[in-house]
C-alpha cells in the first residue's frame, strides 16, 4: 500500500471514528444529560467535518502523484 493510499484511508477512518464517537456522546447526553457529553459530541462532529475538508484538500493536492 502506498503512502498516498494509506494517508487517504487513515483520514477516512478518522472521519468515521469522529462522527461515530460524536453520535455516541450525543446519545449519552440524551440519556444522562451531562454537559460534557454534549460538548464532546459537538466537538467530535466538528472534527469529523474538518477532517472531511482536509481529505478533499489532500486528494486535490495529491491527484498528480501516482499511487505506487
Amino acid at each position: 500500500m502506498s503512502l498516498k493510499a494509506f494517508h487517504i484511508l487513515f483520514i477516512c477512518v478518522s472521519i468515521l471514528l469522529a462522527l461515530g464517537f460524536g453520535a455516541w456522546e450525543i446519545r449519552a447526553f440524551a440519556q444522562a444529560g451531562a454537559t460534557s457529553d454534549i460538548l464532546l459530541g459537538v466537538f467530535s462532529w466538528a472534527a469529523g467535518v474538518a477532517l472531511s475538508f482536509y481529505l478533499r484538500r489532500v486528494i486535490k493536492k495529491l491527484k498528480n502523484i501516482s499511487s505506487l
